[in-house]
């Protein structure tokens, strides 16, 4: 008779992997090698999330268990520190942060967050706005190389890496919880529509379990002296910073 801390939905995808419980462990230090993040599966880790006494795996494990299983973390059981952030309109000119379809729980206080997470790397930036001017919503895309700094997070957009030309943005964040708050500045381009106007706000992110995607708003002015919000995502492309990599994103995100 199983308990309700039982994992009873991973050991279902284990067993419909046909492995065994030493199995999955070696298949996600695997996982570990080829994804360029090493960790230390083991059977006895693997007893442990199946019987709950482990109830939510470090980011590291559960980027592993994503790539073997083929299934998003939060659809294999565990109680997750965090709910699945989804921004949708809220159909009065604002904006919504929805839990996912899949039952993922929402935070709770005693829930710790991730203590191990490191945010550096190459992010895509997508953010909504609407122009009243032109009567139509707009979309900014920035490739933003992130470096932290304990509990904050600097970002600044790569060279020529923004949908809109010479429209450089700059990132000043901090990590609380699974919760990223802070400030950001876009510089538009001087022949650009809005003839080169310096605008900054504020932003409010909600960091998903597998590190890998913050999703949330922003705030900030417009040209008519009113406040706006819309939806803002970073989405993690690549963990490396070196010169090579900032170069391979240094150009117009798709």
């Amino acid at each position: 008779m199983t308990t309700a801390s039982t994992n009873d939905v991973l050991r279902a995808v284990r067993i419909g992997l046909r492995m065994s419980q030493d199995d999955l462990a070696k298949a996600l230090r695997r996982a570990g090698e080829e994804l360029g993040e090493p960790n230390e599966a083991s059977k006895r880790l693997v007893q442990r999330w199946e019987s709950g006494t482990s109830r939510a795996p470090r980011p590291v494990y559960a980027r592993a268990l994503e790539h073997v299983t083929g299934r998003p973390v939060e659809a294999l059981g565990f109680t997750l520190p965090v709910p699945q952030a989804r921004v949708h309109s809220d159909s009065s000119g604002g904006h919504d942060m929805d839990h996912s379809p899949d039952g993922v729980q929402a935070a709770t206080a005693t829930q710790p967050p991730p203590t191990d997470m490191n945010y550096s790397g190459i992010w895509l930036s997508r953010y909504e706005f609407f122009s009243s001017s032109r009567d139509e919503t707009f979309e900014g895309k920035h490739y933003v190389v992130l470096l932290q700094h304990g509990a904050r997070l600097t970002g600044q957009s790569l060279p020529g890496a923004s949908s809109n030309p010479d429209s450089p943005l700059s990132l000043d964040l901090t990590i609380d919880r699974n919760v990223v708050t802070g400030s950001w500045i876009e510089q538009t381009a001087a022949d650009g529509y809005y003839q080169g106007a310096r605008y900054h706000g504020a932003i409010q992110l909600l960091v998903e379990p597998t590190g890998r995607r913050m999703a949330g708003k922003w705030v900030g002015f417009g040209k008519d002296f009113d406040v706006n919000t819309g939806p803002w995502e970073l989405r993690l492309v690549d963990t490396s910073t070196s010169k090579a990599t900032l170069q391979k994103y240094s150009g117009p995100p798709e």
